[in-house]
């Protein structure tokens, strides 16, 4: 079926290369270990499996960077990151974090 005249083209995402999925792991690495340690968690829209490896990778750097066990649960539309229920976090409540990469 052919796209009647005047209505608009459907949304196409184009998908990330390869530097761009490094840079947008590398920026979103501090942005989301604040998050994680002044309100305990990170949520975010992920509507494509894209984005949900995208954030499944940056929990892993924040994992790593934290040195905290941190798990990520995606339902298709939503990625939340946050500590792992299994480990007491005594990161949570402290103020500002000074992440480096």
């Amino acid at each position: 079926m052919g796209q009647l005249s005047g209505t608009p083209a459907a949304f196409q995402r184009s998908p990330l290369s390869a530097d761009e999925k490094v840079r947008a792991e590398v920026n979103f690495v501090p942005y989301v270990a604040q998050a994680l340690v002044a309100e305990g968690r990170f949520e975010v829209t992920a509507d494509s499996l894209e984005l949900v490896e995208l954030f499944q990778n940056v929990a892993r750097r924040v994992g790593e960077v934290l040195r905290q066990p941190v798990v990520t649960y995606a339902n298709g539309e939503v990625v939340v990151i946050t500590f792992d229920p299994e480990y007491p976090s005594v990161l949570m409540g402290e103020g500002t974090l000074a992440v480096r990469d």
